[in-house]
């Protein structure tokens, strides 16, 4: 960039749910913008609503000292879907144009949005209305497509394991069954390594469909042959009978009433999106939101930064929009966890 030119003007949003890491992708993107190509940092409030608002705060190195280990994020989030509508309320059919006029507006060169499979797909049809967009993906649930990992799965896996660890010691001591289950959406990725991390005896993910009888077998067979206790693991998004609101309690139910085995059930909930960041998080969030200023600096929009193979790099928004990475049913973890012993109820 010539000393004569204009300095790039980005501005940064994070939508929908909060997970560790992303105040450190905030100050992965601002410090290297600001430090290495002297651009000027917008920070955008409450995700797309704040583009829809023109709610926005410049971001300078101040803003992003000491925000590395923060949980949450320092611009707020929300689940605003700018392009979903109902058809009938010309509000909501005017967002997307709103949010074009106010990034025109505000002299916005670039727009970095900071978010997981929803985000991701916003974001791609803002570069289709014309917008610059660069993506950062991050989700406790890893199941973005086109990146081997997301930041804030690695700190969540750590908060599930622990409570994974903790639930072995309360199940030998009453010779119970525990089950835990965890979060994920329709992917299994949380629970398939939690699981293994924790020793789970049974570990049940959306993409192996499960048979009750199964899971009863296995757990009974267990306490035939003096194991006193099991943990079992279960997908948030695995499915249950319609109208159960809770698959962990659903499932401790059944096997109490079919084993006759004292069961008990956890779910460990928000618990696995809040709180700082593990150091793993910490650099791969930081390694993202400095290859978005990269990107940003050579003019690559229309790009989502990943990491492939351990190396950092990018795809095109219009490969990872609208899919979503899941378990394969042959995953080298699943097929080590079955050589170990883990039944997955099939």
């Amino acid at each position: 960039m010539s000393k004569n030119s204009k300095p790039f003007k980005i501005g940064i949003l994070t939508a929908g749910g909060d997970c560790p890491g992303i105040n450190a992708a905030i100050r992965g993107v601002g410090k290297t913008a600001i430090v290495k190509y002297g651009m000027k940092v917008i920070g955008i409030s409450d995700g797309f609503a704040g583009l829809i608002h023109k709610e926005y705060f410049e971001l300078t190195e101040s803003h992003l000292s000491g925000i590395l280990t923060l949980g949450g994020t320092i611009l707020g989030t929300s689940r605003e879907k700018p392009f979903k509508s109902s058809g009938k309320k010309k509000d909501e059919m005017r967002k997307p144009m709103l949010i074009k006029e106010h990034y025109e507006q505000m002299g916005l060169d670039c727009l970095v949005c900071i978010g997981g499979n929803g985000t991701m797909k916003t974001a791609y049809m803002l570069s289709e209305e014309g917008l610059n967009v660069v993506g950062v993906p991050k989700t406790i649930d890893n199941d973005i497509w086109g990146t081997d990992m997301t930041f804030g799965f690695d700190s969540a896996m750590n908060i599930a394991t622990e409570a994974i660890d903790r639930l072995h010691s309360t199940a030998n001591s009453h010779k119970r069954i525990m089950v835990i289950e965890i979060m994920g959406h329709n992917a299994g990725w949380l629970a398939l390594y939690s699981g293994m991390a924790g020793g789970g005896d049974v570990i049940l993910i959306p993409e192996i469909p499960h048979d009750e009888d199964v899971i009863m077998d296995y757990l009974q067979k267990r306490a035939e042959n003096n194991k006193p206790y099991s943990i079992v693991v279960v997908a948030e998004g695995i499915k249950v009978p319609d109208g159960e609101e809770s698959p962990g309690r659903y499932l401790a139910r059944k096997i109490q009433e079919v084993t006759g085995l004292e069961t008990r059930e956890t779910v460990l909930g928000y618990i696995q999106r809040g709180g700082s960041p593990s150091p793993m998080d910490r650099i791969l969030a930081s390694r993202f939101g400095a290859a978005a200023a990269n990107l940003i600096a050579a003019k690559d929009f229309g790009r989502m930064v990943a990491q492939c193979n351990g190396e950092i790099t990018s795809v095109r928004l219009s490969e990872t929009a609208g899919r979503t990475k899941l378990v394969s049913k042959d995953d080298p973890m699943v097929r080590q966890a079955r050589e170990m012993g883990t039944c997955f109820g099939a």
